[in-house]
């Protein structure tokens, strides 16, 4: 799944590649990632696009005075080409849910793999109308969101702290998988009750968020969309690389499995030197 740092280079590369051209058509392949039908796609064709923003994992492109609003979801992406095929593509024909052409012929598809869909596409006149943005809470690297903005948010709650940082209600941008790498970089075990942090835990797990995302962010700068996800996977220290030596200690990276997803993390990093048991079959260690 794209997260903050993955997004905001695809906002990055589409910024500068389309602001100031006009969208000459719309073609919606998959009917079901349009989740809003007022204005109508069409209403975007022969407009300006840009400039381009980003709301958590939201990617935001201006066309005139309207918003088209993408979520990638799981299995989605942007690919974008600089010069399209002149014939449409068919609908319901491969991964390709829609495709957006400038003037000039180039322009983006949006596509989205498998059979779980979750790619999804609104057309609004204001973004905070979009549910999924409205509820956001703060962007991790927003100058505004300092240290003690941060340990209010964690401040009362009883829920482990890797599920606090993954809900974009909480903070927006932050996934699985860099949640995972956070959590590594902080020396945390993902179960530990996030109200439980000391002041000086607190410190050094924002330290930790900010670095570990800005970080991400400055690789994945300046990078071509098709880049994005092999240098997001390069750049992983334990996120996907269970069984493999962990790149700080050499211990191996274990891996916490649930119903549709997983976590790795380092057991001499994060957990005293002791594994983690899986939810489904025993008590997690704290």
């Amino acid at each position: 799944m794209p997260e903050l740092p993955e997004v905001e280079a695809l906002r990055e590369f589409l910024d500068e590649h389309l602001t100031g051209r006009v969208v000459e058509r719309i073609l919606p392949l998959a009917v079901s990632v349009l989740k809003t039908y007022d204005p109508p796609l069409t209403a975007l064709e022969g407009r300006p696009a840009g400039p381009v923003a980003r709301h958590g994992k939201f990617l935001d492109l201006r066309v005139g005075d309207l918003h088209l609003v993408t979520h990638l979801a799981r299995a989605g992406w942007l690919r974008w080409q600089d010069s399209l095929p002149a014939q449409p593509p068919r609908p319901g024909k491969g991964p390709l849910a829609l495709r957006v052409v400038l003037d000039g012929g180039g322009g983006f598809d949006l596509t989205e793999a498998g059979t779980r869909k979750g790619l999804a596409v609104y057309v609004v006149r204001d973004p905070a109308k979009v549910p999924g943005i409205a509820r956001l809470g703060p962007d991790p690297l927003a100058g505004a969101f300092g240290r003690d903005s941060f340990a209010a948010l964690l401040a009362g709650e009883r829920r482990q702290i890797k599920g606090l940082l993954r809900d974009q209600g909480v903070i927006a941008g932050i996934g699985n998988a860099y949640s995972d790498e956070i959590l590594h970089a902080a020396r945390v075990s993902p179960f530990k009750q996030a109200a439980s942090f000391d002041e000086e835990q607190v410190t050094h797990l924002y330290e930790a968020m900010r670095e570990t995302l800005r970080t991400a962010v400055e690789r994945a700068h300046g990078l071509a969309a098709g880049q994005l996800k092999a240098e997001k996977k390069s750049g992983l220290r334990v996120h996907g690389r269970e069984g493999e030596p962990c790149p700080v200690c050499g211990d191996t990276v274990r891996s916490v499995s649930f119903a549709d997803s997983s976590l790795q993390y380092c057991p001499t990093c994060q957990t005293g030197g002791k594994p983690l048991a899986d939810r489904r079959l025993s008590r997690l260690l704290k």
